[in-house]
């Protein structure tokens, strides 16, 4: 049997366009003489749909579009296909629709619905109540979705699942696992997926294949990296990492591949992503030009390389913003970055506009040199960031990094403004690490960037490490208190001042009103600001 493998990017909520792109494909697939194609979890809606899932009109859409568009697409074909269903009692059910000449041959329901970090599926589906195979073409096939698979592998507590999905339908004797899936990226993810994936596969002794879903919605970001084990665990084939792709393997023949070469995932992994990230957020709103301010910093310099990629040099428009605090070299090293990436460049100073603010809070119209004055600097470019936004159709990018969000070094109003935070998931020594990575080949960022020492520039001689640790310490620090939920106690043990822990710790509570405000951040850490962290904004709790 000849089984092809549909790595898609659908789009939430547009389910026709999603229908015909599960078209085109299944055409491609008859095409290579495929017995059976299989799509991702949740094609035909987009992953993931949240409370559109509560919208009758959303429901019957998908409903109308499966029967109209798809169905009469699989004759002579069986298709494996996401989707959603409601059934006699109004109950919805992640499913996966077993197609094949224009019939419903049979559904898979999932049964282990995750409830942690970013997933919420326990709100809108029901548990399957039934384990099940289908054959097909003399076949026993084992369909099974995303969580079903990773039963003993998620630590916590509401994945403590009474049920093994991949056990239960092994005992039923399938020739073959298929897992369809939706499952975001964050660095290292692809790595234990897959670690996973081959300790099954091991253990069992039958193929299996993994359809991922590939693209970005919202914070979340999909790798894509489908991939076919031999019934020994060898990866034999691989689809490409955030990209769609398509392929058909020869189920009989699997032992006769060779075993691919292991991907080591590193930064780039995380550039791949971001842009991607970026790409869709703008595609799939039907945005098309991006701005942001080019401060001459490392932050907005990575996040223009991005941008640039993402959205097209000719999309991108860099505003250099100074003040009377800015240095010189700051402006030209903006300039110099905005020339080697061929984006639109353009220096509008903030004098007089601040002077303004002075004249009117000042006495004297002379500076103090506070706070006030330092986050109106930022407030002022943000609003003329938002003025080129409203007169010439772009939306803004943010620029702040995560070691900022989780210390409040941010401005409200000011550098928070914009439509999408592209590094608010990498910290500070992150963002140098990318850095580096673009610059692998040529100086696209100017070294002098990367060697100048981190500041806002709102005050004179101003530097992050008046306002904060040093980064090398402070990165490690957030890492175990956000990303492994360490307590004080445990971080110190690793060698850091207690105290300082302590400090750190009650600086990230305390200011989550502050993130609550800001745009959404691209996911590519284990533990991101946003749907995956829901702290209390009104709190006092001290570590």
């Amino acid at each position: 049997m000849k089984i092809a493998l549909a790595q898609i990017n659908p789009v939430v909520g547009d389910i026709k366009h999603n229908c015909e792109k599960i078209v085109k494909y299944i055409e491609k697939a008859k095409e290579e003489k495929a017995d059976l194609v299989v799509f991702p979890e949740l094609s035909t809606v987009g992953y993931p749909p949240k409370d559109f899932l509560f919208v009758k009109d959303f429901i019957k859409t998908n409903e109308e579009m499966i029967n109209k568009i798809i169905l009469p697409a699989t004759d002579e074909i069986a298709v494996i296909l996401g989707t959603v269903r409601k059934d006699e009692n109004k109950n919805l059910y992640n499913s996966a629709f077993f197609v094949c000449n224009r019939e419903i041959i049979e559904i898979f329901d999932k049964t282990l619905l995750p409830n942690y970090d970013v997933f919420d599926e326990k709100r809108y589906f029901s548990p399957s109540s039934q384990i099940k195979t289908v054959e097909f073409k003399g076949v026993k096939v084992a369909v099974n979705i995303c969580e079903d698979a990773w039963k003993g592998y998620v630590f916590e507590p509401s994945a403590n699942y009474s049920v093994d999905v991949l056990e239960e339908q092994f005992k039923l004797k399938p020739d073959i696992f298929i897992n369809i899936s939706a499952s975001p990226y964050h660095l290292g993810k692809h790595r234990t997926r897959l670690g996973i994936m081959k300790e099954k596969t091991d253990k069992y002794g039958i193929p299996f294949v993994y359809v991922n879903q590939v693209g970005a919605n919202d914070e979340l970001i999909f790798d894509g990296n489908s991939f076919v084990l031999n019934e020994k665990g060898k990866e034999v084939i691989r689809l490409k990492g955030f990209e769609e792709d398509f392929k058909v393997v020869e189920l009989q023949n699997l032992e006769d591949f060779e075993e691919l070469p292991e991907l080591k995932e590193d930064i780039s992994w995380i550039y791949k992503a971001l842009v991607i990230g970026v790409r869709d957020y703008f595609h799939k709103l039907g945005f098309k030009k991006a701005v942001l301010g080019l401060s001459g910093g490392i932050d907005s310099a990575v996040v223009a390389v991005i941008a640039s990629e993402a959205m097209g040099k000719e999309n991108v428009l860099a505003i250099s913003m100074p003040s009377r605090y800015s240095s010189e070299g700051s402006v030209k090293d903006a300039e110099i970055l905005a020339k080697n990436l061929g984006i639109d460049f353009r220096v509008i100073p903030i004098e007089p506009v601040f002077k303004s603010y002075l004249s009117v809070f000042n006495k004297d119209g002379n500076a103090l040199g506070d706070v006030a004055e330092e986050n109106v600097q930022a407030r002022i470019r943000g609003n003329y960031l938002m003025f080129f936004a409203n007169r010439e159709g772009y939306v803004v990018l943010t620029t702040g990094n995560k070691s900022e969000l989780a210390m409040g070094y941010c401005t409200l109003y000011g550098d928070m403004s914009g439509s999408l935070a592209v590094i608010g998931d990498l910290y500070k020594t992150q963002v140098y690490e990318l850095a580096r990575y673009i610059n692998r080949e040529k100086e696209i960022i100017p070294v002098s960037i990367i060697k100048k020492v981190p500041s806002a520039e709102l005050r004179p001689n101003q530097k992050d490490e008046d306002s904060l640790p040093p980064y090398r310490i402070l990165d490690q620090v957030l890492k175990l208190y956000l990303e492994e939920n360490a307590s004080v106690e445990e971080i110190a043990e690793k060698g850091f001042d207690k105290d300082l822990v302590r400090h750190i710790i009650n600086t990230v509570n305390k200011n989550e009103y502050k993130r609550k405000q800001a745009p959404p951040v691209l996911r590519v850490s284990p533990k991101a600001f946003g749907t995956g962290r829901r702290m209390p904004i009104v709190q006092n709790f001290k570590a």
